[in-house]
């Protein structure tokens, strides 16, 4: 065994015993983690949870639900950081926790063209999932909505990754995996995408002129 597998493994075996330890009140506080402004890899925690409930020491909708409810809180500090304290600090503050003004203005230029659908398909893609609720609440998105679609688009990514850790075991095959059904993902995401902006998107418009032409 070289040496790059060798750490591998040992990370590997690290990992899933320091999930196993702390359960799935510690699923929730690093997904928590990976959801707000602490970037996170989520496969670390999520992979290795699906391997100890494939050996029965888990229990796989227990840890996706425990994932799922991380995700949404995380999302929500991130929420309630903009919606509070509004845009000039999330300009001025952003960039020490990673998000430039750059991406924090194309995200905000996404989210208001685009609303519900950014939020729901941002929790689906990298490096944006994590920041995609800051606009959401600096338009002050009704929070119940906005934990409906933070919910399903991260409920997808959960349920996936704890999947592959189920089916595939602590190897670190499972971890090139996850990232090979990331972009598959992304490949939904840009299916989805055009159906919304050629079908749906354009359906909405009328629907939103009519009921204006009509008033």
């Amino acid at each position: 065994m070289s040496e790059l597998s060798l750490f591998l493994h040992q990370f590997i075996d690290y990992v899933v015993a320091l999930v196993d330890g702390m359960g799935y009140l510690g699923i929730f506080l690093l997904m928590t983690l990976e959801s707000s402004f602490v970037p996170f890899p989520s496969e670390v925690v999520l992979i290795p949870a699906g391997y100890l409930a494939h050996q029965g020491d888990m229990n796989a909708v227990m840890a996706c639900v425990a994932g799922i409810a991380g995700s949404l809180v995380g999302a929500g500090i991130n929420y309630y950081l903009s919606y509070t304290f509004g845009r000039s600090f999330i300009l001025r503050y952003g960039k020490y926790f990673l998000l430039s003004e750059e991406k924090f203005l194309t995200l905000e230029k996404m989210f208001l063209q685009h609303g519900a659908f950014a939020t729901f398909v941002g929790r689906l893609i990298f490096g944006i999932r994590q920041w995609i609720s800051i606009p959401a609440g600096l338009a002050k998105m009704p929070f119940g909505k906005f934990s409906v679609l933070t919910s399903a688009g991260a409920g997808i990514w959960v349920i996936i990754l704890v999947s592959l850790g189920y089916v595939l075991g602590e190897s670190a095959e499972a971890g090139r995996v996850a990232k090979v059904v990331g972009y598959w993902l992304a490949g939904v995401v840009v299916v989805i995408s055009v159906a919304y902006f050629f079908w749906w998107h354009p359906r909405k418009k009328k629907n939103i002129t009519l009921q204006q032409n009509g008033a």
